[in-house]
């Protein structure tokens, strides 16, 4: 049951006479407990809703396009409480976060729904077999699987919940009910790389073409670890071995399947200072959005857009413009920026190299760079016209930074225009010459 809270004007449901302040109890017979069951049972053309309007319960039909929205709002996105994470995670980012900032900053998601509504990564530790045939009778594919480790005991230790040794048993029910599944592995040192990082990905891959694709990536170690497990870095030595492991048996996967399965993020070829995979490697970039293959993928759209460059850009106007980044892809980005400045013979791009003080040196990605390490490493520098930076460093729908600082702040105090670009080729090109 679900409170709404609008009703958008001329919509299925304002014509079929719903009204503000009804809540929906069933939808065709069904019961409706949130937004995976409205969105399944509310695709049909013709509809029945129950209502409860006051005192009373009251039903209305509503004809409407296949799979045209009913046009109700609700009080929350899910139309129901978000739920929590109660693992205790070794590697847990947020328990490495300081104190004093936004409350939201400290909430640990692990909702299902938003694993499908919005590709966040869950841990399965929360839900029942009766939550997983929900997935498989709703269709609901593709999945995201933080699976760290398939060795029971060990993904127990590592999690601190006694349901996390169940994860193959809970992904074989998903697989024969047809869903995908994207899974990711947050690397620790000592505890599942070696041979149980070969394990995992042999547990895996048996589950392909249900499991579709697999990261491998390094955990995020801040400076705010007193009292936490004392996990270390993996140093460029140790990162180069994971990505001869993952590429070995990458390289196996794709001669018996075609796919290679399983990608070592970025992160790990920086560290180890080896050069990124060509396009090819990432059959289709599966991973991108988990920090695999996102800077190969860049850099051959800026290659295709800088080929019809002249056709969209004045490639002889005079700029004077700033770009910051993190450590990990300053000389990524700064390789990106000479191509640029090759053909726009009369533009300036000044890069900077962000280190993260707030979280400390450990942290050398973009999107963990908070607004107090740009003012203070920005402060009196030349930044020309104005200053880009990646959205990655904002939150998803917001213009603050993990900080709390606002992108008009940070403007102010650097006394520059600061623009955001969106990862992407075309995006970076257009945001540098426009």
């Amino acid at each position: 049951m679900a409170e709404i809270t609008g009703v958008e004007r001329n919509s299925p449901a304002e014509r079929a006479g719903v009204l503000q302040g009804d809540w929906l109890l069933s939808i065709n017979g069904h019961e409706i407990k949130d937004v995976l069951d409205y969105k399944f049972y509310a695709a049909e053309k013709k509809l029945t809703l129950r209502l409860h309007r006051g005192p009373d319960i009251v039903e209305k039909t509503v004809v409407k396009g296949e799979y045209e929205d009913l046009g109700l709002e609700f009080a929350t996105y899910l139309m129901d409480d978000k739920q929590s994470c109660r693992n205790k995670c070794l590697f847990c980012f947020i328990d490495q976060m300081p104190c004093g900032m936004r409350d939201t900053l400290y909430f640990k998601d692990d909702d299902s729904r938003l694993s499908f509504l919005q590709g966040n990564y869950v841990t399965l530790t929360n839900m029942s077999d009766e939550d997983l045939m929900r997935i498989v009778h709703m269709h609901i594919s593709p999945v995201n699987i933080s699976v760290h480790t398939t060795n029971g005991a060990l993904r127990v230790q590592m999690m601190k919940n006694r349901f996390a040794s169940r994860i193959l048993d809970q992904m074989r029910i998903l697989a024969r009910g047809g869903t995908r599944m994207n899974c990711q592995i947050v690397l620790c040192k000592g505890l599942n790389d070696g041979a149980e990082l070969e394990r995992t990905m042999r547990d895996l891959e048996e589950l392909y073409p249900a499991v579709c694709s697999v990261s491998v990536v390094p955990a995020g170690l801040t400076r705010f670890r007193e009292g936490l497990y004392p996990l270390k870095p993996f140093d460029e030595q140790e990162c180069a071995e994971v990505i001869r492991t993952v590429e070995r048996f990458g390289d196996r996967c794709r001669d018996k399947h075609g796919v290679r399965l399983f990608y070592a993020a970025d992160e790990l070829y920086i560290k180890a200072k080896l050069p990124l995979p060509g396009g090819k490697y990432y059959d289709g970039y599966p991973q991108i959005d988990n920090g695999v293959g996102m800077m190969t993928s860049m850099e051959e759209e800026l290659e295709e857009e800088l080929a019809y460059a002249a056709q969209e850009y004045d490639l002889s106007a005079k700029r004077e413009l700033s770009l910051a980044t993190g450590v990990a892809a300053y000389e990524y980005i700064r390789k990106l920026v000479a191509k640029i400045e090759k053909i726009c013979y009369n533009t300036h791009i000044e890069v900077y190299r962000i280190e993260n003080r707030f979280f400390g040196e450990n942290i050398t990605v973009a999107g963990l760079i908070c607004g107090c390490d740009l003012i203070a490493q920005l402060e009196g520098k030349k930044l020309g016209a104005k200053l880009v930076i990646p959205s990655v460093m904002l939150r998803a729908g917001h213009d603050l930074f993990l900080d709390g600082i606002s992108i008009s702040e940070l403007s102010e105090k650097l006394g520059v225009p600061v623009e955001t670009n969106d990862c992407t080729g075309a995006d970076f090109l257009r945001v540098l010459l426009a």
